[in-house]
């Protein structure tokens, strides 16, 4: 469910003053809309339980299976 607390349009204006970005009034609804999804993704991500002892990985290896990396080390 959207989170409806977040004011993307009031994000979006703010945001645009704070680094100097002129938005075109026909971009606008656009962008708020934009901006709107990426904050639902984003708090999909971040209210995404995870236990205590979950550990950060040393190194990420984009689209490589561990078993994959560690036998091109081997070898």
């Amino acid at each position: 469910m959207p989170d409806k607390s977040f004011d993307a349009a009031g994000h979006v204006d703010r945001m645009a003053v704070a680094v100097g970005l002129t938005i075109a009034p026909e971009y606008r609804d656009g962008v708020i809309a934009n901006m709107a999804r990426t904050a639902e993704i984003a708090r999909l991500v971040t209210e995404f339980p995870l236990p205590d002892n979950a550990e950060l990985a040393p190194v990420f290896h984009p689209g490589e299976r561990p078993e994959e990396r560690d036998a091109g080390e081997a070898g």
